[in-house]
């Protein structure tokens, strides 16, 4: 009697595991079927709605960057793509040499001075400017400095009067480009082009480039400039001068100034009001 009641009980648990199990199994399969209908949902809506992805991408990446930023702080992967650098050593020989000497001499990064050597070959050779030319013209005026700001307001790196020539800006967006390095460099080239054109020559057209069009002296501009030049030229040659490291040379006279200026009066009301536009 003993034993057929343990028996007995024995199947009941049995059973009853056995219904558990399966109840178990059922919930199991049907949540995951659920989970299964739920993704493919998931998938046709964002197929059908590139919208919608998009900015489920965009929520991720978001989440993603927090819990980045919050285990290692502040991130922008993106970031290197506003920077103004070069590797020199992507550079061809001759513009590799002239951005490590410049860079020697002015105590500027090599980097950043890679894209300004490189443009101003670039630009040099459409415009048929010497690109060593170019680079000297940045070298007086500011030094290498893009945010460079002479008393009478002419700015970044070719130091041009940003005021007189906005109009140069427009197509880069506005006045504010001018500190843009290569915008600066490129509108400087044209406003030189446009100096150089109305002198006749390179060292005229400086003068005018500089806003001594009419006067005596330029102040040893042109000088230095051409100078500058010729130490340039001898780096592309291969023959590399020696030179004592410049810390900043002081600002020259803002350029850009126009080509019929008749007076000696150089305050910045007068050179703004003669100024060519």
């Amino acid at each position: 009697m003993m034993r057929r009641l343990q028996k007995n009980i024995g199947n009941s648990l049995a059973n009853i595991a056995d219904d558990i199990a399966q109840g178990f199994f059922e919930i199991t399969h049907n949540s995951f079927a659920l989970v299964g209908l739920a993704v493919v949902f998931a998938v046709i809506m964002l197929t059908a709605r590139p919208d919608l992805r998009q900015a489920g991408e965009a929520k991720l990446m978001g989440w993603l960057l927090e819990r980045q930023e919050a285990a290692i702080g502040y991130t922008e992967p993106d970031a290197v793509d506003r920077a103004t650098a070069a590797n020199p050593k992507d550079l061809p020989r001759q513009q590799a040499a002239v951005a490590y000497w410049l860079s020697k001499k002015y105590g500027i990064a090599p980097e950043p001075l890679s894209v300004l050597v490189a443009e101003a070959f670039e630009i040099g050779q459409k415009v048929k400017l010497d690109p060593t030319l170019i680079l000297a013209i940045m070298a007086i005026e500011s030094g290498f400095n893009p945010f460079a700001q002479s008393p009478v307001g002419a700015q970044g790196l070719m130091q041009v009067m940003t005021n007189i020539h906005h109009a140069k800006y427009e197509n880069f967006g506005g006045k504010l480009a001018a500190f843009d390095p290569v915008t600066n460099l490129r509108v400087g080239v044209k406003v030189l082009q446009e100096c150089i054109a109305r002198a006749g020559s390179v060292e005229a057209g400086l003068k005018y480039y500089v806003g001594a069009a009419n006067l005596e002296s330029d102040g040893g501009y042109a000088a230095k400039v051409m100078a500058e030049h010729a130490r340039l030229l001898a780096v592309v040659s291969g023959r590399a001068p020696t030179y004592q490291p410049t810390v900043r040379p002081p600002l020259a006279i803002p350029a850009s100034m126009p080509a019929d200026m008749e007076s000696a009066d150089k305050t910045p009301e007068k050179i703004a009001s003669l100024a060519i536009s």
